[in-house]
């Protein structure tokens, strides 16, 4: 029997998708943000690969933990199932965008950061659960 929570239920696979999509969707709305700022200012062009890196976080990080706070469990697991479809997609898009796509130590920075950041969205509920419950006891 499949519990409502576990892994290998459909709906979960359906909600990490579903986070991985909205990190995809996050992040082009930061990258249109970014390609204004680059237009309409004097930034320097070479702040690119830095904020590439932070917006991709952030896109994940949101992503990762809209999922975990659906799913309830396993929250470090399902996070990096996210960034690791995300990056799956992100690099697939490339390809097929970019004729010039190839790995490089900028692709292994960007596969490892996106895997990390998954895990840190991890649901944090139960923790503060116990720290609420240890704070309403010593009152």
């Amino acid at each position: 029997m499949v519990k409502a929570n576990d892994n290998s239920n459909p709906n979960t696979a359906i909600k990490i998708l579903e986070g991985s999509i909205l990190s995809i969707v996050a992040s082009i709305v930061l990258l249109i943000i970014l390609a204004a700022i680059l237009t309409y200012t004097n930034v320097s062009e070479s702040i690119i690969p830095t904020v590439i890196i932070i917006i991709t976080s952030i896109s994940i990080l949101i992503g990762s933990q809209i999922t975990t706070s659906k799913i309830k469990k396993n929250g470090i697991l399902n996070g990096i199932f996210v960034g690791t479809i995300y990056i799956i997609m992100l690099y697939l898009i490339s390809s097929i965008i970019s004729k010039n796509f190839s790995f490089n130590n900028y692709s292994i920075i960007m596969i490892a950061t996106s895997i990390a950041i998954g895990g840190l969205g991890r649901n944090n509920r139960s923790e503060q659960k116990i720290i609420l419950a240890k704070t309403i006891d010593n009152c």
